[in-house]
């Protein structure tokens, strides 16, 4: 994971997530109801998240440093995202084999324990 960035949007950035925050008259029109002010602000974020490289749900205010000023977490970029995935595959599919191993090893041994074993009656296999 990524440590925790600083960012500082624009005065046209901050306007339009104010904007977006802004409580909205809702319509029922044939059972659709428009956008909540939540979900235009969670739009709004993501839109600047995408823009500035950075994911939005981890936005946090920066107190004493005005409304422009925030920190969040930076965005993976495809390539190393495409490159993590396919490690932890790699590693998953690693994790797997020494686990059905493992298992493996203990039926083998639990086998060789009832092959041993002499049944208690007396009679033979």
């Amino acid at each position: 994971m990524y440590p925790r960035t600083e960012y500082e949007m624009t005065e046209e950035d901050l306007a339009a997530i104010l904007d977006a925050c802004k409580p909205t008259p809702v319509m029922m029109i044939g059972g659709f109801v428009g956008s909540t002010t939540q979900e235009n602000a969670n739009r709004a974020w993501a839109a600047l998240g995408t823009k500035m490289g950075f994911e939005p749900m981890t936005v946090q205010p920066m107190p004493g440093r005005g409304q422009r000023f925030f920190t969040a977490i930076p965005s993976e970029p495809d390539d190393q995202r495409i490159a993590r995935l396919a490690r932890e595959a790699e590693n998953a599919r690693y994790a797997e084999i020494a686990q059905l191993q493992q298992e493996i090893k203990e039926r083998q041994e639990r086998i060789a324990e009832l092959e041993c074993a002499k049944p208690m009656d007396g009679s033979v296999f």
